[in-house]
């Protein structure tokens, strides 16, 4: 059990690990709060030699923290604002992976999902292929009642990271909590919220139930897609702790030598990443927000192959509004409209000025698109967003970090394939789309029809309604024909609390007589 002690030991002894690997040399100084001079002059002294500017070391230093900092650390690289940009760029090079546990470990969890050993639920199991923060991945084979042999993904939960995780967590929130207390920025930054976050993303990707069916819904929503799938899961062999799935025969993504080899065209593999992903996030809400180039394949046919969807975000329509309206105002450069869509959405506070927010909003767009399409990034349209946010109070979004941060990804993974993409025309038809059908005369049209609807839905419960309204008057007024009457004993209880002066108890009391009259009438 976490102790505001252990959260302490535990910190120093983080703080410790990333001082050693030369990390707070990488921190801008102008971030942290007034006083904080010395520690970081006592940081450079317990630096490592060599380390010093070195950005790989904080992959070291989260590596030997353990799975939770490694997490917190892919994570806080999409916070610029609140990390810094020199180390949040650091943090974007931060590879998820551990070494692997022991292969007798792993049987022992199958064996312990399924109540029966674990060549007893897999034909061959072999050794980890990959082992990540959370889980790792074997190789599996299942023998079918035909006599054939079906390979597949075995995904099997890294032994007590839950427990783990938890203790760490409670380290993480109290560091949120105290910077909140100690500084307005923190404040609005949201730190607690970030923490939240960080949380729930975690907690669900440590039940690979919910990893499954998270799979099964994006098959779902792309089942009608001719260049995007994700792998089938087999549920007779998925539990909390172990997660199966088809074996995908396909090649990375960011092996780009094997990719030519097989005849892939590269640029069009970038234009199907990046609108897939906008598509997932615009049309259905849900989107894989892992998306490295580790967890992209290409199949025999050409399809781009998603797998590992521990991690996926879903928007809700206001959100879905919000993005498509601010690429599609980046788009067509219309500021005042980008703009208008923060307002409208309540994410800048209503005193400031939409002019003034429109002008800040064109400082950022016109030098992009002043510049070739091949040196336009939405990683730096980000940053600079974030830089004009904090001019204008708007405080952190926790709904739109993992948007965020998979765009961020996905523009890296589309420029590796395609140097000279250009990221407003691939991303333009996705989004006129969106807009064509969800703010056009079709959606008004839509909206105008599930008014109708609701409000015949209404007209259906009014006689019940109205016969509700008379049995709570015939009530009220049995009630009331005598006067109210109070219990004897609350009366009494009323009278030996006025009789002691006790103001508070006689007040708690005339309130309960109070509720207990308004039992009566209602």
């Amino acid at each position: 059990m976490a102790t505001p002690l252990g959260d302490f030991l535990r910190l120093a002894r983080a703080g410790y690990v990333l001082a050693r690997e030369g990390v707070f040399t990488r921190i801008d100084p102008a971030l942290m709060p007034p006083g904080s001079e010395p520690l970081f002059a006592a940081a450079r002294l317990i630096a490592r030699p060599g380390t010093t500017g070195d950005p790989a070391r904080i992959g070291v230093a989260l590596s030997r923290l353990g799975p939770s900092y490694v997490k917190l650390g892919q994570f806080l690289a999409t916070r610029p604002d609140v990390v810094g940009p020199q180390l949040a760029r650091d943090l974007e090079l931060l590879q998820d992976r551990m070494p692997p546990f022991p292969q007798d470990v792993a049987e022992a969890i199958i064996a312990r999902n399924f109540d029966r050993p674990a060549l007893g639920v897999y034909a061959r199991l072999g050794p980890p292929l990959a082992a990540a923060s959370i889980a790792q991945v074997h190789q599996g084979e299942i023998e079918q009642a035909d006599g054939t042999v079906r390979r597949v993904a075995v995904k099997v939960l890294r032994p007590d990271v839950q427990r783990r995780f938890r203790i760490d967590l409670s380290s993480f929130y109290r560091v949120a909590r105290l910077g909140e207390r100690a500084s307005p920025e923190g404040r609005r930054l949201r730190l607690i919220a970030v923490v939240d976050t960080l949380a729930r993303s975690m907690s669900m990707e440590m039940d690979l139930r919910l990893e499954a069916a998270a799979l099964a819904e994006l098959a779902q929503n792309t089942q009608g897609e001719e260049d995007f799938r994700v792998p089938t899961v087999d549920w007779d062999r998925t539990g909390r702790e172990v997660l199966t799935t088809e074996w995908i025969d396909g090649i990375k993504l960011n092996d780009l030598d094997g990719l030519r080899a097989a005849g892939h065209d590269l640029p069009e593999m970038g234009r199907i990443v990046m609108q897939s992903f906008l598509r997932h996030a615009l049309r259905d809400g849900f989107f894989h927000a892992d998306m490295h180039p580790g967890n992209l394949f290409v199949d025999p046919q050409g399809r781009l192959v998603a797998v590992d969807c521990g991690i996926m975000g879903r928007l809700g329509k206001k959100e879905r509004r919000f993005l498509a309206e601010i690429l599609y105002g980046f788009i067509t450069r219309n500021w005042l409209r980008v703009a208008q869509v923060h307002f409208e959405a309540g994410y800048v506070p209503a005193h400031h000025s939409i002019e003034d927010f429109a002008q800040a909003i064109r400082a950022i767009g016109e030098p992009i698109h002043s510049r070739p399409a091949d040196q336009i990034s939405m990683a730096k349209l980000l940053t600079l967003l974030f830089e004009v946010t904090a001019l204008f109070d708007m405080k952190t979004r926790p709904e739109l970090l993992l948007l965020q941060k998979t765009m961020v990804v996905v523009e890296g993974v589309a420029r590796a394939l395609d140097p000279h993409l250009d990221m407003w025309k691939t991303a333009e038809p996705v989004v006129r789309t969106w807009i064509e059908r969800n703010l056009g005369p079709a959606a008004r049209l839509e909206e105008v029809a599930e008014g109708v609807g609701a409000l015949g839905r209404s007209l259906q419960a009014l006689p019940e309604l109205i016969a509700q309204g008379q049995r709570i008057a015939a009530q009220i007024d049995s009630a009331t024909r005598n006067g109210l009457a109070l219990a004897p004993e609350t009366m009494e209880a009323i009278g030996r609390a006025e009789g002691r002066g006790n103001r508070w108890t006689t007040l708690a009391l005339w309130v309960i007589a109070a509720l207990l009259a308004g039992h009566l009438l209602f």
